[in-house]
């Protein structure tokens, strides 16, 4: 073994749950297998109870019994040990069956004596140890089959700065101003993005919050990004706007209440959606949106059901009939704007067309905030009870918003040396994969590949299993990665075919070694939602 391989196919090394190395005593893998080259020279500097890691350029000098900086790597009694197990897919298991269990031992069976079903296992990059940089071939690259056709998938953890978090709050709240920066901690960690459909959108992280300013900015940076994509909670606060909790999968956290509807549309959808519901029951109907603010008998819909004109006079900027820009600031009141009170849009009435008794709805987007108006002798709007059939429409509005919630997609460039863990001739990969003959996954969850250049993965965290980030101090994110296609292909891109084995083997004996040495890995319930990595078109075409 050379000095440059100390962290190839680690064991595993038990952890409590505060992460704290466990006696090997306590260890379910057995004894294990010293990754440290002791025939090589230690430095100078390093102290005769250390042992060095190599997994990133810190190079961390760890004594006995301490983990690294990174928490992923620990000296166990002069041998460096991975803390977290391999993590292997597997069709048909259910959640709570998951546990850490050795490698198979060199006779490759289990202890309770059978083979697990191959075509059921696929091997994910959580867990699976590498180095950065990436000088030599990936930890896993395992061959099995799949409705016949003989695979390759090149398994590893990429060490991503090249790397950020795009996060949708589903929300009609204005959350603050667009290229608004968005901090933690004091820290400015990402900014404010291009509010999409009834969300707003953050871009969190990026290599010049984790490099190009301050220590402190990079390790609240990395900080942040490993959390958000192991599907914590982290607290943030945009400059100019809200202070808010933000969670994959959960509703976000705005200025210390929980949202809870994403709108149905627009003000002018709003009003295109339930302008026949709301006929004969209003004479005026008003959907307030911080964009685009809908007023029915103007609007299209309106006349298409041949609503008289109402005289109603609306603020803001006329962009066609009906459908009026900028009637208030934005804000987290009415529809996302500044308003508490609605009729503060409103100029006046039109005395020729307005007439007393008058019937006007005012809502949001999302039914939260709704009023119902009776114009009196002055042509004032008094407000009054609803009717059960307006207020019934304004429920079905709610009805139609769904829940506010929080979505954290992870975006890497897989660049640099990474690509050395797959082949030699790094540009291969990238065009096959640009080809669709190679399937990227993170995590076993489907990633979507960007256009042109480059390998930029977008995969969604939920999709991918928990705490499948980690970080390494430079900093950076270090995230799962795993290449499938066919196996002439991957001969064909110039891969490494010598390192090539069976799922039998890599079963076996864990990473690299093929020696029975043991490892932690655990077998998880494969997502009954995500398509299976190795069934995917045209790969198998």
């Amino acid at each position: 073994m050379t000095e440059h391989t100390r962290t190839d196919g680690l064991p595993g090394a038990p952890a409590n749950e505060a992460g704290d190395l466990l006696p090997a005593a306590a260890s379910p893998t057995s004894s294990a297998t010293p990754v440290l080259d002791k025939s090589r020279p230690r430095s100078d500097r390093m102290a005769s109870n250390k042992i060095e890691c190599n997994a990133c350029p810190v190079l961390c000098q760890i004594s006995d019994g301490k983990v690294g900086a990174c928490d992923r790597y620990a000296n166990q009694a002069g041998t460096l040990v991975r803390l977290d197990p391999v993590l292997i897919l597997q069709r048909g298991l259910q959640a709570d069956d998951a546990a850490v269990v050795p490698f198979l031992g060199a006779s490759g069976t289990e202890s309770s004596g059978g083979l697990l079903n191959e075509a059921e296992l696929f091997v994910t990059g959580v867990g699976s140890s590498t180095t950065y940089p990436d000088y030599k071939p990936a930890p896993f690259i395992v061959s099995s089959q799949h409705q016949g056709v003989d695979l390759v998938t090149v398994v590893t953890e990429g060490i991503f700065s090249y790397c950020s978090f795009k996060v949708k709050i589903d929300t009609d709240r204005w959350l603050g101003p667009e290229q608004a920066a968005v901090r933690c901690k004091g820290e400015v960690v990402g900014h404010v993005t291009t509010a999409e459909y009834g969300s707003q959108m953050l871009s969190l992280g990026g290599v010049h919050h984790l490099t190009g300013g301050s220590k402190k900015e990079g390790r609240v940076t990395c900080e942040l990004m490993a959390a958000l994509g192991n599907q914590q909670a982290v607290e943030v606060a945009i400059e100019g706007g809200a202070e808010l909790i933000i969670q994959a999968g959960r509703a976000p956290i705005v200025n210390g209440v929980e949202e809870q509807r994403m709108r149905v549309g627009c003000g002018s959808a709003a009003v295109g959606i339930f302008a026949k519901q709301l006929l004969g029951h209003v004479d005026e109907a008003v959907v307030v949106d911080d964009h685009i603010t809908g007023v029915l008998s103007e609007h299209q819909a309106g006349r298409c059901l041949d609503m008289a004109a109402s005289g109603l006079k609306i603020r803001g900027r006329k962009s066609t009939p009906g459908r009026y820009f900028q009637v208030a600031n934005p804000g987290t009141g009415w529809g996302g704007t500044d308003l508490t009170d609605p009729l503060s849009i409103i100029e006046g009435w039109d005395v020729k067309v307005a007439r007393p008794g008058l019937r006007l709805l005012m809502t949001s987007t999302t039914g939260e905030h709704c009023a119902w108006f009776v114009l009196d002798d002055q042509l004032v709007p008094r407000e009054a009870p609803m009717p059960a059939a307006v207020a019934q429409v304004v429920q079905r509005i709610g009805e139609n918003c769904e829940p506010s919630l929080c979505s954290v997609l992870f975006l890497g460039g897989a660049g640099g040396s990474l690509r050395a863990g797959v082949t030699d001739n790094p540009v291969l990969l990238t065009r096959m994969i640009k080809r669709l003959l190679v399937n990227v996954t993170c995590g076993g969850a489907p990633a979507y590949v960007w256009p042109g250049g480059g390998i930029t993965v977008m995969a969604d965290v939920m999709r991918m299993p928990a705490n499948s980030f980690g970080t390494v101090p430079t900093p950076a994110i270090v995230a799962p990665l795993e290449f499938s296609m066919r196996l002439d292909d991957y001969q064909t891109l110039g891969g490494h075919m010598d390192h090539v084995r069976t799922l039998q083997q890599v079963l076996a004996s864990g990473a690299w070694h093929n020696d029975g040495a043991p490892q932690g890995r655990r077998f998880i319930a494969a997502t009954a939602a995500n398509p299976w990595p190795l069934g995917q078109a045209p790969m198998l075409g």
